[in-house]
Parts: C-alpha cells; sequence; structure tokens
C-alpha cells in the first residue's frame, strides 16, 4: 500500500492551490484520511481530515479557506487550498487509516509535497 500526493508548488499569497492524495496497493477500506503539514522548524500538525462517512474537521487557522473531500472509488483524498497565506508555506502530508486485503489495519503517508506561498 502506498499514497502518491500532487499538486503543490508556488503561489501568490491570495492564491488556490488544490491537493490530490491517491491510494493504490492491496486496498480493502480505508477508513479516516487526513492532511498534515510541517513548517521548517515546526512540529507536524493536523491540518484537515475526513471519515469514511464524510465527517470533516479543519484546525481552526484554516477553516472557510481549505476543503477537504474524498473519493471512495478512487481511493483519493483532496484538499482544496483557497485564500493562501505566507504562513500556510509548508510541507503537506497526506495520512489514511488502510485495512489491506489481509484485514490488517495501518497507518500510511504520503512522501510529502511542497506548498509556498509568497510573492
Amino acid at each position: 500500500v502506498q499514497l502518491v500526493e500532487s499538486g503543490g508548488g508556488l503561489v501568490q499569497p491570495g492564491g488556490s492551490l488544490r491537493l490530490s492524495c491517491a491510494a493504490s496497493g492491496s486496498i480493502f477500506s480505508i477508513n479516516a484520511m487526513a492532511w498534515y503539514r510541517q513548517a521548517p522548524g515546526k512540529q507536524r500538525e493536523l491540518v484537515a481530515q475526513i471519515t469514511s462517512g464524510g465527517y470533516t474537521h479543519y484546525t481552526d487557522s484554516v477553516k472557510g479557506r481549505f476543503t477537504i473531500s474524498r473519493d471512495n472509488a478512487k481511493n483519493t483524498v483532496y484538499l482544496q487550498m483557497n485564500s493562501l497565506k505566507p504562513e500556510d508555506t509548508a510541507v503537506y502530508y497526506c495520512n489514511a487509516q488502510i485495512v489491506d486485503s489481509d484485514y490488517a489495519v495501518g497507518d500510511y503517508w504520503g512522501q510529502g509535497t511542497q506548498v509556498t506561498v509568497s510573492s
């Protein structure tokens, strides 16, 4: 099982980016999926989470600007980021709780994608 992220890059303040994370491999089901981020010199923090039933949770600093969604048929989670600020600059990581074909539950991470908000 692996998670592959895409969609990071350089954007000006006020701009938008959409991150994607696709899970592949011997997957039976996927429980919660989430996005974390880690800025230089800071700890990794939870940005947004979505359960298999579609319940969402956001950290306060991104509420109203970011939207997490998932496509269960594609085993993919998205993070739409609008009104980006310089303080959103970080490496963004995808995380998922996956039940594999042997019914083992694992916590998986993507490789990270850089998001830089700068003029």
